[in-house]
């Protein structure tokens, strides 16, 4: 174990300077499409909204991320083209939209058809999974740029307008439903292969955990598709959804300026458990940096809560308050 507590600014992603990043970029983003495909929500939801007359498209944009190092160095790429989709979909998702359609983009430093293969395979369940069809992409080769590769995608979703969630209905005394993750789901590998490298383990050891598979094949297990959210959306009167993935905990700030008191949260992942131990990670820097057993979450009164918690096999984590995120006391902000 590491004497000294790592964390994700110490392993070069500090969530600060990103927001920071964000909103200087936005700030030049001035011009606005009038007429069909005009904006109809702000920059900063999960997904954009277009306008497409009774309908809004959605639209989101994402990638693997440093995970795909850790695929590099067990030679195992036919899981992130999974992850791909998911983050993208899991974000159209969680703002009421059916994703229809991807694209792809692929960044090589060398081209090798077998890891291409790989690649694709990924990405051919992903859609399936997601019940949408891969219309395209882009492959480019780029040797000067690119050490190994990046994988990245935009996903396309519609939903009739009327049906947008975007947290305006939240309100204290809500329901909050936890859905179950896979695992670290595709955020905050830049701390995990941080402290996977201070360890002492390879990721070619067996997991401690689990010993029939290795620390490496637990680090790629995909990110879960949370599809069954639509079915919760036809017959639950939806308040607010939320995709948990890098920065925590704190996602859930950008449904609603109102708290979270998450009083009964899922058990993680003891992959976080092993993460948690070998960085020597304070508790409240996990939750502010991993989903930590929970990567999506479903706002609804109290009376469809139990309809929510049968079809998605989650559980109720707790309600909402006036103000703050607490996870069995601990403030998370």
């Amino acid at each position: 174990m590491n004497e000294k507590h790592l964390t994700y600014a110490g392993s070069g992603v500090d969530i600060k300077q990103e927001e920071n990043t964000i909103k200087a970029l936005i700030s030049k983003m001035t011009y606005v499409r009038t007429g069909l495909g005009a904006p109809l929500t702000n920059i900063g939801h999960y997904a954009g909204l277009l306008d497409f007359g009774e309908y809004a498209l959605a639209m989101t944009t994402d990638g693997v991320g440093s995970k795909v190092l850790i695929a590099n160095a067990i030679k195992k790429w036919d899981t992130v083209g999974i992850d791909c989709i998911a983050m993208n979909v899991n974000d159209i998702l969680a703002i009421g939209a059916e994703p229809i359609a991807f694209v792809d983009y692929l960044a090589l430093e060398s081209h090798d058809g077998s890891f291409a293969a790989q690649i694709g395979e990924g990405l051919r369940k992903g859609a399936e999974l997601s019940r949408m069809s891969i219309v395209g992409g882009e492959t480019a080769t780029l040797p000067d740029i690119v050490k190994g590769f990046d994988l990245a995608g935009t996903c396309l979703g519609a939903v009739k307008k009327e049906k947008v969630i975007t947290g305006e209905k939240v309100q204290v005394g809500d329901v909050i439903v936890g859905i179950p993750s896979s695992g670290v789901h595709s955020n905050g590998y830049s701390l995990v292969r941080k402290i996977v490298e201070g360890s002492g383990y390879s990721y070619d050891d067996p997991f401690p955990y689990n010993d029939s598979r290795t620390i490496g094949e637990e680090l790629l297990i995909p990110t879960r598709i949370y599809m069954e959210v639509l079915d919760v959306i036809k017959q639950c009167d939806v308040h607010g959804l939320a995709h948990i993935t890098g920065s925590g905990l704190l996602k859930l700030q950008r449904i609603t300026n109102l708290g979270f008191d998450i009083s009964d949260p899922i058990e993680p992942n003891d992959i976080f458990k092993f993460l948690q131990r070998e960085g020597n990670v304070d508790e409240l820097e996990m939750y502010r940096t991993f989903n930590m057993g929970m990567g999506f979450v479903i706002i609804l009164s109290q009376k469809d809560a139990a309809k929510a918690v049968e079809l998605t096999g989650g559980k109720i984590v707790g309600s909402i308050i006036g103000s703050g995120i607490r996870v069995k006391g601990l403030t998370i902000v």
